[in-house]
């Protein structure tokens, strides 16, 4: 009898959102429940999680209502993993492929994709993170889940932890800078600001990688882009609570642009799809800094999303995760 095609699950990981605007505080709640975000006791923890949550759910629900009351990050997820699932079944048509999408803090969850993947029964699951930058509050967070919930599983599981510094991912956001630029006619003066989530220095310092791995990536953006393009720097943003965050800030820098007489191209570097943080964030409230502050044009350039280049960048992670077994 003819050997049976080897079955390779594909699980990407991502943050998950609301989709209505009833799903905002349990999704809030679910978010500062973990662990990962908020490193007290369980009871404590969760107590916290229910006040925080209730506190912003009014703010949280008039930023979704600005996206149509909820978030596109589950859709643009999914069209990720179908454009990846065509990937694979194209340049290895000979493996029986399973691409899933879980969601760390809102539906699908975990729990559900473990469902589809057993029903599967694969081989070899890859994880497949949707975080370029390793960082213990994304990936790690979403791997120790699915870990524990997968324990016993028969068959063999792979991580990809990063790919910062891919080819194919710094092209992606190479080609979609330059698109930005072209687009708005080539316009002089600009400053590229590379914006990534922000995270909280103590995270930092317990020896998480992720500004390292943002400062990797844009950096090696920044070499491939034209000369014009050459003034650049790197910010975060998304700050909350009292505890002292990386920085410079995103809104530092827009202000410190606007002083300098400058225009901006922001490059959210750390999003691989449109969400709350750049549809809201970068495009409403920080395109309306920028005007305050006196910067001229500001540009924002596109996610990755399913762009090409960017699925067969993931395509390249699993290859080289399927060699090393």
């Amino acid at each position: 009898m003819p050997k049976a095609p080897q079955k390779i699950a594909v699980v990407l990981f991502n943050l998950g959102g609301p989709k209505t605007q009833q799903d905002v505080r349990p999704f809030l709640r679910n978010l500062f429940s973990d662990p990962a975000i908020i490193g007290l006791p369980f009871g404590i923890r969760h107590v916290l999680a229910e006040v925080i949550s209730r506190r912003r759910e009014t703010q949280a629900c008039a930023n979704y209502q600005l996206m149509d009351g909820g978030s596109p990050i589950v859709y643009e997820t999914q069209k990720q993993q179908i454009a990846l699932q065509k990937a694979l079944e194209k340049s290895q048509p000979k493996i029986n492929w399973l691409c899933v999408a879980a969601m760390r803090y809102w539906h699908p969850r975990a729990s559900a994709i473990l469902e589809q993947v057993q029903k599967f029964g694969p081989d070899q699951v890859i994880l497949l993170p949707l975080y370029p930058q390793f960082s213990t509050t994304t990936t790690g967070s979403s791997f120790n889940e699915w870990n524990k919930l997968s324990a016993g599983s028969n068959w063999k599981t792979s991580q990809i932890i990063s790919y910062e510094t891919s080819k194919l991912f710094i092209s992606a956001h190479v080609a979609k800078s330059i698109e930005k630029w072209e687009q708005a006619g080539k316009p002089k003066n600009i400053r590229v600001l590379f914006s990534a989530h922000g995270l909280p220095e103590k995270i930092i310092q317990a020896g998480d990688p992720y500004q390292q791995q943002i400062e990797a990536s844009a950096s090696l953006i920044a070499k491939q882009l034209p000369k014009q393009l050459s003034d650049w720097g790197i910010s975060y943003q998304s700050r909350v609570g009292p505890l002292r965050w990386i920085g410079p800030s995103t809104i530092e820098e827009i202000t410190r642009a606007g002083a300098d007489g400058k225009n901006l191209l922001i490059v959210p570097i750390s999003f691989v799809s449109e969400h709350i943080e750049t549809r809201v964030e970068l495009d409403i409230e920080y395109a309306e800094l920028a005007k305050q502050v006196g910067v001229g044009l500001y540009l924002r350039a596109g996610t990755l999303r399913d762009d090409p280049l960017f699925i067969a960048c993931l395509a390249e992670q699993i290859k080289i995760k399927q060699n090393e077994c």
